[in-house]
């Protein structure tokens, strides 16, 4: 009786805590206005009430908050809360991407194991093939009594021309998080940079994983002695040299860290996919007596060997807790592939994401969803028509899903060192959203009541970063609600 009572209290207060804040004139569309614990803290920003959109509901449809809902900005990251909805809705949480490798209608293999004609490759345009799944294809090859292949045939007609100048958005180009996509991607396109202490010698020794010919590592890192700050950062440049690549090191690194990795762009994703390829090919005994080129599978051609990809329900707890730019794009892009056909490009992926969100009554005025990463100058949306998304998933068969592969606030993900207090540890799963002059938090938000809120903020600002205190307090209000 007294746990029902103190609950019974608890939505009471709610309740009333909600009718007061509703009925006490704070309209947004008149100003700023926000109870007095919010308001210290949006005070405390020093930013531009005309640079927040903040938007806050409950899932049930009633809001709380409308300040600049309808205004279009830039969401940044929070964008991947848009294309991973679309893929899950349209395509469901079973969907998975197939990779063959093929050959032509009555190719034989002879006693040398020499396939006849060229190796097929069917790209599907998978999120997440990594160097173990290709090598596991290429083992269940030379299982078939494959040694030599001639030359390796590679269809990438799922997707269209949708490669990208990996410098051109910040000019980082060897950085994991502005990888070009394309129908094949193995590993994420990254190599491992793997720096091992050498503590007898004080010094780092690095090495490249995979080891691909023609790349390697020049410089140093230097060792300091020291208490470990946490994850180090060291230089990097790449730089084409004659033939191969070269990674150049520069920069220190503190002893007590110990071994620690890396990842950078090494080669462009074709490039990188062949290289990757030769080298698995060969430690398992095959030869290559061509190269690679690209072309149609035949339509009568035989499957040999395939892959099928972790389910899309797996793939999307990874773009959004990870905020993993290239696999949110490949979603993206495979929407528009199964919706309006193969050659799928960006933009024709914005068009079938679009049509899927407003047949589901979402209103996207003002949008532009572009790459589906939120890595753009150019991408837009409204808190309003995000926070009607939100209100869509929440009612869908899919919820679990979708809501599982938000970061868990104070847990994991993007939001695990933020939001850690015991009144809000684990109370909301959330999306973070960072770019130069933009910062973005949406999400769900379960109150203390057991009701649950439905929450976008987003500023676009030159001083943008200064939001997060308030982000942050906007998050723990809903949470003792």
């Amino acid at each position: 009786m007294l746990a029902m009572s103190h609950k019974v209290l608890l939505r009471f207060r709610s309740v009333v805590a909600l009718f007061l804040f509703l009925g006490s004139g704070w309209a947004f569309a008149q100003g700023l206005a926000l109870p007095p614990e919010l308001q210290r803290a949006w005070k405390t920003t020093g930013l531009s009430d005309q640079s927040l959109s903040l938007v806050v509901q409950d899932t049930e449809g009633n809001t709380l908050i409308n300040h600049n809902g309808e205004v279009a900005r830039n969401p940044a990251s929070v964008m991947k809360l848009v294309s991973t909805w679309v893929g899950l809705s349209a395509l469901g949480p079973d969907y998975t991407w197939r990779t063959s490798f093929l050959a032509q209608a009555g190719a034989k293999v002879d006693e040398q194991g020499s396939l006849a004609g060229p190796l097929y490759i069917q790209a599907s345009g998978d999120p997440q093939l990594t160097i173990p799944d290709l090598w596991s294809m290429l083992r269940d090859l030379r299982l078939r009594g494959v040694k030599n292949l001639s030359s390796v045939v590679i269809d990438r007609s799922v997707f269209g021309r949708v490669g990208i100048n990996p410098h051109a958005f910040d000019g980082a180009g060897d950085r994991p998080y502005n990888a070009s996509p394309d129908a094949l991607v193995v590993g994420l396109g990254a190599s491992r940079l793997v720096m091992q202490p050498d503590a007898t010698n004080k010094r780092w020794i690095p090495l490249l994983d995979p080891a691909l010919p023609g790349l390697r590592v020049e410089g140093e890192v230097g060792w300091q002695d020291g208490v470990c700050p946490g994850s180090p950062n060291i230089g990097t440049a790449i730089r084409a040299q004659g033939s191969g690549v070269v990674v150049q090191l520069s920069g220190k690194a503190i002893g007590s860290c110990g071994e620690f990795s890396v990842y950078r762009l090494t080669l462009d994703q074709p490039a990188f996919f062949e290289a990757v390829f030769r080298a698995l090919w060969q430690e398992l005994g095959g030869t290559l007596a061509r190269g690679f080129s690209t072309g149609a599978v035949p339509k009568n051609a035989t499957a040999l060997v395939w892959h099928d990809s972790a389910p899309l329900a797996d793939q999307i707890r990874l773009i959004n807790k990870r905020s993993n730019n290239l696999m949110a794009t490949l979603v993206h892009l495979t929407v528009g592939a199964e919706l309006s056909g193969k050659g799928a490009t960006v933009a024709s992926a914005e068009q079938a994401a679009t049509r899927v969100l407003n047949q589901q009554g979402v209103n996207t005025q003002g949008w532009r969803i572009d790459n589906g990463s939120g890595l753009s100058r150019e991408a837009r949306v409204t808190a309003t028509g995000l926070a009607q998304m939100l209100q869509t998933a929440w009612r869908s068969n899919y919820m679990p899903e979708y809501i599982s592969s938000l970061a868990i606030s104070g847990v994991d993900g993007t939001v695990k060192r933020r939001l850690r207090d015991d009144d809000v540890q684990g109370r909301a799963h959330l999306k973070t959203g960072t770019l130069r002059d933009a910062r973005a938090l949406s999400g769900y938000v379960l109150g203390a009541s057991g009701k649950r809120y439905i929450l976008v903020s987003m500023v676009n600002d030159s001083r943008s970063a200064a939001v997060r205190p308030f982000d942050d307090a906007v998050v723990k209000w809903l949470a003792t609600q």
